[in-house]
């Protein structure tokens, strides 16, 4: 069964993969690898999921940090995103 912070930590990493569309999936999860072993001292391996989730958070908002300085749109709350992704999937 799959717990609420993993459900969570996947939308995250979902909306990563939204805000970079020019890295493939490997290189961002290598990625988050690196900013883990930075933010936390532990190895991707070892890296508890309510720290993985708190790295996505914080990357995801350096992304969002870039993308409003680059175009000056304000990024939609994690919720909102969401509701939106939902709608146009419908």
């Amino acid at each position: 069964m799959i717990t609420a912070t993993q459900r969570e930590a996947l939308a995250v990493l979902a909306e990563l993969c939204e805000l970079s569309t020019d890295v493939r999936l490997g290189q961002l999860l290598a990625h988050i690898g690196f900013l883990g072993e930075d933010q936390t001292g532990r190895s991707l391996w070892n890296i508890d999921d309510e720290q993985l989730l708190t790295v996505l958070y914080h990357h995801r908002a350096e992304l969002a940090a870039r993308r409003d300085v680059s175009s000056n749109v304000p990024l939609a709350p994690l919720s909102v995103a969401a509701e939106i992704s939902q709608v146009e999937k419908s």
